[in-house]
């Protein structure tokens, strides 16, 4: 059953209609197939006798008694919901339903560990799947108070987004929680997580309640002491930042299996996916991501929980907030200097490539329904949202944006607010008009390019100094001009900062003329603004040069993104990026900043480069990465990175022999996994070694990575292309690990029949499946088919089949994607 797709315009009409005053529900989970749901809903109409509706999406919806009086059912349907034809001003509302566990990672999920044989439930219902679960106006902008009761068997931990207040025993083996009412929240938000979980509790310090839970099975890789030094960290942090103490009574982490999101911010009861209980090695930079993650989901229960959006359209309001408060409270809470590096090369490199693609949308986006929300979660509403939020505090001053946000909060709290209520506090508190800011950041797409423009006299001093600024939309910029030099020791080293404000096609810069020209001049410096930059010929000489010399990590950060998005962009060959790559990543010590530079080199390997050079660009690339890891530490984060990389790559028969060897060594279970699947996708290994792997255990992690190896076996693409597409039985974290196993950078020839494939039935899988086929329409979409009818066939396709807006989105990514690769293969291929 799909969820029906709300539209903007249906929620603002029922809003209209509809105040909420609270809502209880009750759950029995202890049946196999199913679970009873009873929601009681007490809400005012505010034009009484005009028709309405409540959502549910239910097996069977049994009973609706309203005022006392029964409802025909007869005729329900979940896409309509139950219609309440003649509400009062005041009314009750009952519904008893039989509603269906998912298998997909929405509604209420439901998993049996086969480690163990127990079974846990949880729920997820970003953008609006609570409908699934319970009868509830399933909109952001109807919020109620909730009280939950949940029926469970007498062994299951049962958690939600209020304190249980008792638990009554009811026999049968099974008892009762019944929970305190949770302050106001929108339908989306509530929660429930049920099972045997293994728990950890600290709530003895007085301060708010703090518990973890896992699935027992994964207990021994709960790292609970850093996750609560992590957790009270944060929320000291906020609190004193927000001037608003933590909203609720308790704060819940929960680490769920199958989760297909990273992390969800239901109030006082945050779900993540639960790789990040890390079951290998463990990098500096894992740890910081998922310190990452914790942090921007508690910087939800304020943005987000406390003052919601209205609609779908302000969804940054959530996401980049919380985005920008969980870097910054890294930088200036948690220890890590080089936080906002970390921002510029992966959250940021990721706005740059969303606002260069065709269906780039403005931070501030048009969400017509709910099916286009779920496509909104990119990096335009996270990255570039928080990038900008980053430039609006040093606009508007750090004190002024954070009393703005104080004001926002305390005008907001339990409510809903929207764009101009953010900014109408931001204008209160700076005294500064915004409406300029927004209407050029906000609420407009695309990117500019500023580059240096400069001269010099024969003293080495500049005698005139420009940046110009190229962009479909001229915008006011922002930012720091950096001379860099030689320090005498080896070290390319800042020498000196002008911060300046660009705006128009050129912009003169008066301040630098006289001052030595160095040997590096990098716009952008400190990566204030949000742009990409370009470097002059003698910089450009310089840093191709000396990359790996530049002293700091941040310039260094941004000379490697300036390199990529020339690569990007057709204006640098490949082969030389790669060939960049191999000279100057021994400087790299982060393994963020290592792993994300390598995964650039794959790409530019398998699809910017042209394919006639690209075999041997492979082989002499796998043996640079055998030898890095040689040299490295054994058993380094840098060990470790270096090794992953060569395992997704394309390898020939004398380094799969050396991977083979690895399997003699000691090496933890995700690694060996990843040693058996680059075997099995060059055909090197097969069933009987993915069944020993899947037999020497352990259980929580074999399943799902047998399913990615089977899906690489060269043989059996038709099977892998059958059970992702159309296999609806399978659980949703089945079909990720099939859908990451079917394509192979080494398999491209066997992958060639699936790009017509591809178009001729992916309208029928989203039909079929609605916001579950996301990830077959994303991933399967025929990218390593980089040739101009393929991009022909897309556009003639997205043309005639006039396929559903979300869907049209995707796929027009894709051919972008294509096109893009097209014209870096021409220049790598000609120069």
């Amino acid at each position: 059953m799909d969820t029906p797709n709300l539209t903007r315009d249906q929620a603002r009409l029922r809003a209209e209609r509809i105040s909420v005053e609270s809502c209880h529900v009750a759950l029995d989970l202890t049946g196999d197939d199913g679970f009873t749901s009873v929601t009681t809903v007490r809400f005012s109409c505010l034009r009484p006798g005009e028709a309405s509706w409540i959502d549910l999406v239910a097996l069977s919806a049994d009973e609706a008694i309203l005022n006392g009086h029964p409802l025909d059912l007869t005729r329900y349907d979940p896409a309509e919901g139950i219609v309440l034809p003649e509400p009062a001003a005041r009314n009750e509302l009952t519904v008893r339903a039989r509603c269906a566990y998912g298998d997909s990672g929405r509604g209420l999920h439901r998993f049996t560990d086969p480690a163990d044989g127990a079974v846990y439930l949880y729920t997820h219902f970003q953008p609006a799947d609570a409908k699934r679960v319970f009868a509830c106006f399933d909109q952001p902008d109807l919020k109620a108070p909730y009280t939950l009761t949940v029926t469970a068997p007498a062994a299951w931990t049962v958690r939600g987004n209020a304190p249980v207040r008792h638990v009554e025993p009811i026999g049968d083996g099974t008892r009762r929680h019944h929970f305190d009412p949770t302050p106001p929240l929108p339908a989306y938000l509530v929660a429930v997580v049920a099972g045997p979980w293994a728990e950890w509790r600290a709530d003895d310090d007085g301060e708010i309640p703090l518990a973890l839970y896992c699935r027992a099975s994964l207990a021994p890789h709960m790292d609970a002491e850093r996750l609560f030094a992590q957790t009270r960290r944060g929320l000291a942090y906020y609190r004193d930042a927000f001037g608003v103490p933590y909203p609720f009574a308790k704060y819940d982490q929960c680490f769920v299996p199958e989760f297909t999101a990273g992390a969800m911010e239901n109030a006082a009861c945050v779900t993540y996916q639960e790789d990040m209980l890390f079951q290998g090695h463990v990098t500096a930079h894992d740890l910081r991501a998922r310190e990452e993650t914790v942090l921007h989901e508690m910087a939800h229960m304020w943005f987000g929980d406390l003052v919601t959006m209205k609609w779908w359209d302000d969804l940054w309001l959530n996401e980049a907030f919380a985005t920008y408060m969980s870097v910054l409270a890294q930088a200036e809470a948690a220890g890590h200097a080089h936080a906002w590096t970390t921002f510029a090369n992966i959250q940021k490199a990721w706005a740059y490539q969303q606002d260069q693609m065709p269906t780039t949308h403005p931070v501030v986006a048009d969400v017509p329904d709910v099916e286009t929300a779920g496509v909104h979660f990119d990096g335009i509403t996270y990255a570039k949202g928080a990038a900008l939020l980053r430039q609006l505090a040093a606009h508007v001053g750090r004190d002024d944006f954070f009393t703005g946000l104080r004001g926002y909060f305390a005008a907001h709290a339990w409510g809903n607010a929207t764009l101009r209520d953010l900014l109408a506090a931001l204008e209160k508190a700076s005294g500064r008009d915004l409406s300029r800011w927004s209407g050029q950041w906000l609420e407009t797409t695309g990117l500019a390019t500023l580059r240096p423009v400069w001269s010099a006299g024969g003293d080495g001093r500049f005698t005139a100094f420009a940046v110009e600024q190229s962009a479909d939309l001229l915008r006011d910029h922002r930012v720091a001009v950096g001379i860099y030099d030689d320090d005498g020791h080896g070290r390319l080293v800042r020498v000196h900062r002008q911060e300046i404000d660009v705006s128009g096609a050129r912009t003169e810069v008066p301040e630098l003329t006289g001052r030595p020209r160095g040997a590096l001049v990098l716009v952008n410096d400190d990566d204030l603004g949000y742009c990409k930059i370009r470097l002059d010929p003698e910089s450009r000489a310089a840093l191709l040069r000396r990359i790996g010399d530049l002293a700091d990590p941040l310039p260094r950060t941004l000379a490697w993104s300036a390199v990529w998005e020339m690569t990007r962009d057709a204006e640098f060959r490949a082969r030389d990026y790669v060939a960049l790559i191999h000279r100057g990543l021994a400087a790299e010590t982060d393994t963020g900043v290592l792993r994300r530079l390598l995964q650039q080199a794959h790409a530019a390997l398998d699809t910017y480069a042209d394919p006639e050079w690209s075999p041997g660009g492979w082989r002499a690339h796998a043996t640079w990465l055998i030898e890095e890891a040689a040299a490295a530490e054994p058993g380094s984060d840098r060990h470790h990175v270096l090794v992953n990389a060569l395992l997704v790559g394309v390898l020939d028969e004398s380094q799969l022999a050396h991977v083979r060897h690895w399997l003699a060594e000691p090496v933890d279970p995700l690694t060996r996994w990843r040693i058996v699947q680059a075997l099995v996708a060059h055909g090197a290994a097969g069933d009987a070694e993915i069944d020993a792997e899947l037999a020497r255990g352990p259980a929580f992690l074999g399943p799902s990575q047998a399913e990615r190896a089977r899906a690489l076996r060269p043989g059996h693409k038709e099977e892998a292309w059958r059970r992702a597409m159309h296999d609806e039985s399978l659980p949703g974290a089945t079909v990720e690990a099939v859908i990451g196993g079917f394509g192979h950078p080494a398999q491209k020839p066997l992958l060639r029949p699936y790009a017509a494939r591809y178009l001729e039935e992916i309208t029928g899988v989203w039909r079929r499946r609605g916001e579950r086929a996301y990830g077959p329409a994303m991933v399967l979409f025929p990218s390593w088919a980089v040739d101009q009818p393929t991009i022909d066939a897309v556009g003639e396709w997205l043309t005639r089949t006039a396929p559903p807006p979300a869907l049209a989105r995707l796929v027009g990514e894709g051919r972008a994607r294509l096109a893009r690769a097209l014209a870096a293969r021409a220049v790598d291929r000609s120069s």
